[in-house]
């Protein structure tokens, strides 16, 4: 795998613009060698369904065959939200510092996922102490905060690692995710706000309201996407959309979580569509807004299990079906092997 962290030292939002346009393609040659052996597995062809397309998936974008998954990691992002002081979520800020000690202790769902599936686990928090502004009045971040949130995710790709499950915690970022869904792709904030950690009918009228707000003052200001996301997002969200232009840079394929990952990753896709080719979506959220988000980004989730959690959950739960694909594809005997004549009817 390449190194990416060379990479990181950006320092203004046109330069994350001019790193886009960089990004590598996928590798066919590497594609076209998982199609191939494929075909002469002990199977009919197709018969694993969507198994088989991760695998082409996997190899065209890490660029090698066999593809491997000897070292996923689980990276999730933690930042506090200026909107948070509306109450706008069921738990308060200070809930987003507890989580993260629960993760470095082992406590919560994505460690039990991470032992599960063998995953190595990182957490990153963001300036806990200093949340972000309440962009009903002004610009969540600066450019400066929002680039320096995007540099650091980016240093979160070392080198090594075979695929990244990108997650986040912070108390209100549904409430950001909403808004920035709303600044890129339009219609009206009920269409994107959701009830986030199970906020009740007043806190969501609350929580539309204050979105609306929120989207009108900044769209009245620019139309960029980026400038955008400064203006609506969070210090978390801006990591993640740095370390999925840094796993492109290095050949990692990403896997993303839910509501709130998907949007960070949906201003890369308001800037090119291709930018995303590299990312699957681990599953469809109940939040409301995500359902629409991967219909307009033609994103199709692993998994519909009804999760809301975040923090890297889905994500990691999705890589157990990774790595099911690549054992059957690498470990499975082929015809010759098995002594099997493909003449044979297998159906």
């Amino acid at each position: 795998m390449g190194d990416a962290t060379h990479k990181s030292a950006i320092s203004s939002l046109q330069e994350v613009r001019d790193l886009i346009k960089e990004l590598p393609e996928q590798d066919l040659e590497s594609a076209k060698k998982a199609v191939a052996h494929d075909t002469q597995l002990t199977k009919p062809l197709g018969s694993l369904g969507k198994l088989e397309g991760l695998i082409e998936w996997l190899a065209s974008w890490q660029a090698q065959y066999p593809p491997r998954l000897n070292h996923p990691r689980t990276s999730v992002f933690a930042g506090n939200h200026g909107i948070a002081k509306y109450e706008v979520s069921a738990f308060p800020s200070s809930v987003t510092s507890k989580m993260v000690e629960n993760f470095v202790e082992g406590g919560a769902a994505v460690n039990q996922l991470c032992k599960t599936f063998d995953a190595d686990l990182r957490v990153y928090e963001l300036g806990l102490e200093n949340p972000t502004l309440d962009f009903t009045k002004e610009p969540a971040m600066t450019e400066e905060e929002c680039v320096r949130a995007m540099a650091y995710g980016m240093m979160a790709i070392e080198p090594g690692l075979d695929i990244i499950c990108l997650g986040e915690m912070g108390i209100g970022n549904t409430t950001s995710a909403a808004a920035i869904s709303m600044a890129l792709f339009g219609g009206t904030a009920k269409d994107w706000v959701g009830r986030g950690t199970g906020i009740n009918s007043e806190t969501l009228e609350r929580k539309i309201e204050l979105v609306q707000k929120a989207v009108e003052l900044h769209l009245a200001e620019t139309k960029d996407p980026l400038n955008l996301f400064a203006a609506l997002g969070g210090l978390e969200l801006a990591a993640i959309v740095g370390a999925i232009i840094a796993a492109r840079l290095a050949r990692v394929p990403v896997i993303l979580d839910g509501f709130a990952c998907t949007v960070s990753a949906s201003v890369l896709f308001a800037i090119d569509p291709t930018t995303l080719d590299h990312c699957l979506v681990a599953h469809r959220s109940v939040e409301p807004g995500h359902s629409r988000l991967l219909e307009l980004m033609r994103k199709e989730p692993l998994l519909d299990l009804g999760l809301r959690l975040g923090e890297g959950s889905g994500a990691t739960l999705a890589l157990g079906i990774l790595k099911a694909a690549v054992s059957c594809h690498t470990g499975m005997a082929t015809f010759a092997s098995a002594g099997i004549s493909k003449s044979i009817d297998l159906k």
